[in-house]
């Protein structure tokens, strides 16, 4: 055993798969969340908000709801002295991004409906709902435009008429030579592939409540990343950074939606300190459906070459990317993601991505679960399916035949990125192992002699998460202005209590356990002995947050190597005090100890208590205290990889899929709790499976949102899904001492793929090769009963709603709520 693998082996903690000890305040009803939280004093706000997806605001009369007894205030945009708008965070060298100025209250006109127009605060949170609606706005509509490919064309209205244009920015990633990959292919397909608009819908909606002690102010919100919150909110208030404190207590789900600086979070700020008293704001479900970030939207054209044998040459694709009328912190970067997994887990010589990004009169789009990396996977994965179709080929076996070999990792692919480690037929034998598909076939012909149409779909993926090398996204390289390392402290208390301050601020991850593992596994202690601090930009050092994956794989590495320094310190004051050279001490258990001789050990606490009451045999070069910080930049990426199958029935009369099976065979490197893994992935892929089959965010052609509460914007319920069946082989990374890589994205960016390639396996007998998302019954049943053009371009021929002619056959049956 090497010095490192020694210093990290740890004492049986990490692996385990521990309940998590956060769910029985959660369960029991004694979670803190910010709605929750009271403050003497405390205002509400309610936002007055535009019926108009596009308009001039030609007045705003607040006289009604001034009179009104509770009412303590109201204020339009024109009241609002902030220093800057809302921050957007991406600006690529030589790439031009025409950025609209994105204020908390609109000025001069609106760009979408929902978009706050004035503020009203009270004293009863429900008088100042009242009290919004007798403001009164006057607007002077503007034409709208909401379809991405229509606001490109010569003619159509423009939501910033400063830029001349609806296109907010071009963006090109390449790798080879695309035109001479499909020079030398034998056969090239094209597909024109959506990726519609999606809400994340967390259980807990946004919520923020400041208050201003002098001029020092405390914001509590429910935020996945309270230290660059605060960073903004200082430079739009115009303040020192040091007298904000921002605490993110527990949040109820974000799937990335609460990864952003909203308006909301900077009024509420500014009337605080305004008013000398607390305001507080709390999202309705209406308002998180219409204004908090939406996710996807993407139209992908893409173009895959390959020759005869399978062998892939070259894919081409033209990304159009829905950004909505305004930015908010990473719109405009989100499609990059796409570009950077474009091949997948196959060795593709050839690759290039060319973006777009356009406005529409509707919500901005933003990170949401995979933020980028599903859309890449379902266009990837669905053409691989038209493919081998297309060569008459065993689609595993095509699949098979690109893999990136396990031998030549970490391996290089074209766009110049390196994947850190795979073995990509390991996943899919694997996977194999637990799905029949002899018996499968089998039952799926007698099943059709039966009218039942079964199908199967898989999907294989690979992912970039573990955001991200500072130097690799950062301002010089692709513009990010940020850093991207995280940061822990370890501090050991005289008793042998722990406590550990993470940057990373989680909302559901379960971080609290495994941050516990991992620090125990390090420092002879037990995860109960130690407390998990996070969300509070006053306690620890700054941290950049959750999202793209990168808990553990950069915010646990953190950890580690703070208690790895505790670890070193340990052994030496335990080697002082029991005579022995530090290099001859280790871990064992619950005991540092001599090699050899465990009845010579301390335990922690026995060490801490030397550490903070110094006796006279402890050399006087170790410092008092045992507390150790560490950040960690990490030197790549990682890249996470798996292979699911799905298994489903499709009624033909009616279009409704029933999802029969699945099973989902993943690779996040070593497992810190397998427990955890299993609920993320369990997670992750109802959510895939949900935009696949049920989930859509609609707008109409006048802006207006149609999905703007649970009634209208379908979600699966457990009797919708099965039962997941899941495994996993374990591939460390090379990049952290943990060898983890992220889970949380993986069960989302591989299942979309994954149901739609099952329902076209089932129905491609009666003529159906695609469909696009959502797989509505609607859909379905246009598919298979619809005039020939619909079958394969379901997307051009149905509208928004997944509604078109009937054609031939039965009578269309309604869309309804999704099941």
């Amino acid at each position: 055993m090497s010095a490192v693998e020694e210093r990290t082996s740890g004492n049986g903690y990490v692996g385990q798969a521990m309940r998590r000890r956060e769910d029985p305040r959660f369960i029991t009803g004694r979670g803190i969340y910010v709605d929750d939280i009271a403050r003497p004093g405390t205002l509400h706000m309610a936002v007055v908000r535009s019926p108009e997806a596009h308009a001039r605001l030609v007045s705003v009369d607040t006289s009604a709801a001034l009179e009104r007894a509770d009412t303590v205030g109201v204020f339009t945009g024109e009241d609002l002295d902030l220093e800057g708008p809302l921050p957007m965070a991406w600006v690529p060298p030589g790439v031009e991004v025409n950025t609209p100025e994105h204020w908390p209250l609109a000025r001069g006109k609106v760009g979408y409906v929902g978009q706050a127009v004035a503020v009203v605060v009270g004293t009863d949170k429900y008088a100042v709902v009242d009290a919004a609606e007798d403001v009164v706005v006057e607007y002077d509509p503007l034409p709208v435009v909401v379809d991405m490919e229509k606001a490109l064309e010569d003619g159509a209205p423009l939501v910033h008429e400063e830029f001349g244009s609806n296109r907010s920015h071009e963006w090109t990633l390449a790798g080879g030579d695309v035109e001479q990959g499909f020079a030398e292919a034998d056969v090239v397909l094209e597909q024109r592939i959506v990726n519609h608009r999606t809400a994340g819908a967390a259980i807990e909606p946004r919520g923020a409540i400041a208050e201003w002690h002098g001029d020092r102010a405390t914001l509590y919100s429910a935020t996945q990343i309270p230290h660059i919150l605060r960073l903004q909110l200082a430079v739009m208030l115009g303040i020192a950074e040091d007298r904000i404190r921002v605490i993110a207590p527990d949040v109820g789900g974000a799937f990335g939606t609460k990864l952003n600086v909203y308006g909301e979070e900077a009024l509420v700020m500014w009337l605080a300190r305004k008013l000398n008293r607390p305001v507080r704001w709390t999202e309705t479900r209406s308002e998180n459906m219409a204004t908090t970030i939406h996710g996807r939207d993407q139209i992908d054209y893409v173009k895959l070459g390959a020759k005869r044998d399978g062998t892939l040459t070259a894919i081409h694709t033209r990304v159009l990317q829905d950004c909505g009328a305004y930015f908010q912190l990473l719109t405009p970067y989100i499609p990059c993601f796409t570009a950077f997994v474009m091949s997948g887990p196959y060795r593709i010589p050839n690759v290039k991505t060319d973006i777009t990004g356009v406005f529409t009169n509707k919500f901005a789009t933003d990170a949401t679960r995979g933020a980028g990396r599903p859309e890449a996977t379902h266009l990837i994965e669905v053409m691989m399916d038209q493919l081998a179709v297309e060569l008459d080929m065993d689609r595993l076996e095509l699949r098979r035949k690109n893999f990136i070999p396990k031998e030549d990792f970490p391996a290089e692919v074209a766009l110049g990125v390196i994947y850190d480690s795979g073995d990509y037929h390991g996943t899919l034998d694997k996977l194999l192992g637990h799905v029949d598909l002899d018996e499968f076939r089998r039952e799926q012909a007698e099943l059709r002699e039966k009218g039942i149409h079964r199908g199967i779909g898989f999907s294989t993926y690979v992912e970039i998460c573990g955001l991200a090398p500072s130097r690799a996204v950062g301002p010089t390289a692709l513009g990010l202005q940020a850093a991207f390392y995280e940061s822990a402290v370890v501090r050991v208390h005289p008793s042998g209590a722990v406590t550990v301050f993470s940057g990373a601020s989680p909302h559901g991850q379960g971080l609290d356990t495994s941050l516990a593992q991992i620090t125990a596994d390090r420092i002879g202690a037990s995860p109960d002995q130690v407390e998990v601090v996070h969300g509070d930009t006053s306690s620890g050092p700054w941290g950049w947050g959750t999202y793209g994956s990168r808990s553990l794989s950069v915010g646990g590495e953190a950890v580690a190597r703070a208690a790895l320094k505790v670890q070193d310190k340990a052994k030496r004051i335990c080697a002082a005090l029991l005579e022995a050279a530090p290099e001859d001490i280790e871990v064992s258990g619950d005991k540092f100890q001599v090699r050899g001789s465990p009845d010579k050990s301390m335990t922690l606490a026995d060490i801490a208590g030397a550490a903070y009451i110094p006796p006279e045999e402890l050399p006087t070069d170790i410092e008092p205290g045992l507390e150790e910080t560490s950040f960690y930049d990490p030197e790549n990426f990682v890249w996470p990889f798996g292979a699911h199958a799905c298994i489903v029935d499709v009624d033909a009369e009616t279009g409704k899929v029933d999802v029969v099976r699945y099973v989902a065979v993943d690779d996040c490197g070593k497992a810190i709790n397998p427990m955890l893994i299993d609920g993320q992935v369990h997670g992750g892929i109802t959510h895939g499976l949900a935009q696949a089959l049920f989930e859509q965010v609609v707008y109409d052609d006048e802006g207006q949102l149609v999905t703007g509460t649970f009634v209208d914007y379908a979600m699966p319920t457990a009797s919708d899904v099965p039962s997941y069946e899941t495994d996993r082989q374990e591939t460390p990374s090379p990049v952290n001492s943990l060898g983890v890589k992220g889970v949380g994205e993986a069960g989302t960016i591989a299942s979309s793929p994954t149901v739609v390639n099952a329902v076209i396996d089932a129905l491609r007998p009666l003529g159906v090769d695609y469909i696009d998302m959502p797989l509505t019954p609607m859909r379905v049943w246009q598919a298979i009963h619809g005039d020939g053009p619909a079958r394969t371009e379901q997307g051009k021929d149905l509208d928004e709603h997944g509604q078109g002619a009937a054609g031939s056959g039965p009578a269309a049956p309604s869309e309804g709520g999704g099941a």
